[in-house]
């Protein structure tokens, strides 16, 4: 007995096993850190993918075909802005247990509440409309026996059943890495290559070139990047995530979050990786249709067809690299569009739910919040009537862009004043950063709407 135990003590404090045992020490060490961060990464990620959706896609497809590299300064301007506004909606949520419209019927008037709510829902629905459009337009490529109207109303079916039937920890997870999709265009852009100081020249140094088609594609930019449905479902989601964390019991209002300095830089830290993945995809976006289909002469989008032209080179060299980019940007659409449908759904349920006080909350299941799923359902049918109109898929989505923008304005006002009611955030007020940021981009989405408006007057 006693040379056993000396042999495996010999075997332990072997220079060779104390070396595997530290190698399985670092690993799993390193392997704590990343399973860390990846559940620090969570709302603003899933926020920060729904921004790139179809509408978006469509939109920063359209500038780089249209004006090349000419529109790549907006992006350096929209990004403080657009972290700044989703940063204080996460904080908002966080430290209020409450989403926005539950907020707004708590502290103001019901004029504000019914007005923020009226904008978000029809902003929602012509998105909705758009986004099932454009997956619709995407399968067809493939299934071109098949029309419009029905492929939408399959992929409208689709996003009802999930959001319905899957609980809320694994639909997290399948938003959150849905956003993968998204990295198709950054990859095209690279391998296509391109002359990184005009890029960066392009970036930083803004050309200035006003007309009517450059004023709308410009003022769909800004929309389909601050876009109000971010608003409301950022905030809800924060609370969502703090119910699933066990931090509050349950959202609006029914209970205290417990707070601390970790968890609100874990906050900061998701809505940064998330408006950062935003933003990059979309400059990549631009960049890779700029390089692919503006310098050879393609200057419109009318199809889906012709936005897949913009990923032929990715697959440059393969057999058939026409269908099979046509293949990827279908994956790309639908993906995205799967992520987008069921945010948009979702933040005008939350919106409408809070105003009515029902429950709410993707953590209930349907049979405990049947109110706010059959409101998810209603907007998802209410989007697909918007197909209805016979408007075309790629025009539609950028009217969308344009939509969102306007619907913005007052919705940014709000937030400001939200994010500095004493007796709503307490300490935990909007710094100087935070209000200039908001303020900018109140100012900056304003500015766009009456220049866009000034632009149709007939002269």
């Amino acid at each position: 007995m006693y040379e056993k135990v000396s042999q495996l003590i010999s075997r332990a404090t072997h220079p060779a096993a104390r070396r595997r045992t530290r190698n399985i020490h670092i690993t799993h060490k390193w392997y704590k850190k990343f399973s860390r961060t990846t559940r620090v990464l969570g709302p603003g990620v899933v926020t920060g993918a729904a921004d790139d959706d179809p509408s978006g896609i469509a939109t920063y497809s359209q500038a780089g075909a249209a004006y090349g590299f000419g529109l790549l300064w907006l992006f350096p301007v929209m990004f403080p802005l657009l972290l700044a506004v989703q940063e204080s909606c996460a904080r908002i949520g966080a430290v209020t247990a409450s989403g926005l419209a539950a907020i707004l019927k708590r502290h103001y008037s019901k004029k504000l509440l019914y007005a923020s709510v009226f904008l978000v829902v029809v902003a929602n629905i012509v998105n909705i409309g758009a986004d099932l459009a454009a997956m619709a337009a995407a399968a067809q490529l493939f299934l071109p026996s098949l029309d419009i109207l029905t492929l939408a109303i399959g992929f409208a079916l689709i996003t009802i059943v999930l959001q319905i039937t899957i609980p809320y920890r694994q639909y997290a997870k399948i938003l959150k890495w849905l956003a993968i999709s998204l990295f198709a265009y950054p990859i095209t852009a690279l391998l296509v290559g391109f002359d990184w100081s005009t890029v960066i020249h392009h970036t930083f140094v803004p050309q200035f070139v006003f007309d009517e088609p450059i004023i709308y594609i410009m003022v769909g930019i800004l929309g389909t990047t601050i876009s109000p449905y971010l608003f409301f479902w950022n905030t809800s989601e924060v609370v969502e995530n703090e119910v699933a964390t066990k931090r509050i019991v349950a959202s609006s209002g029914s209970g205290t979050p417990r707070l601390s300095r970790r968890f609100m830089r874990s906050i900061k830290l998701d809505n940064f990786a998330g408006m950062s993945l935003a933003s990059i995809t979309a400059w990549f976006i631009v960049v890779a249709c700029a390089s692919v289909l503006h310098s050879h002469g393609v200057t419109n989008i009318e199809t889906a067809a012709d936005a897949a032209k913009a990923l032929e080179p990715l697959v440059q060299g393969f057999p058939h690299a026409g269908l099979v980019a046509k293949i990827i940007f279908s994956v790309g659409i639908i993906g995205v569009g799967l992520l987008a449908v069921p945010v948009l759904a979702g933040s005008s349920s939350y919106a409408i739910s809070e105003a009515l006080g029902l429950k709410e909350g993707l953590y209930r299941s349907f049979h405990k919040a049947h109110g706010f799923y059959c409101i998810i359902i209603l907007a998802i049918i209410a989007g697909l009537g918007f197909n209805l109109l016979g408007i075309d898929p790629i025009k539609a989505l950028l009217f969308a862009a344009v939509f969102n923008a306007i619907s913005t304005v007052p919705l940014l006002w709000m937030i400001y004043r939200i994010g500095n009611n004493p007796t709503i955030m307490g300490e935990y007020r909007n710094g100087h950063l935070s209000n200039i940021g908001v303020i900018a981009a109140f100012v900056v989405m304003l500015i766009a709407t009456v220049v866009l408006f000034i632009s149709f007057i007939p002269r």
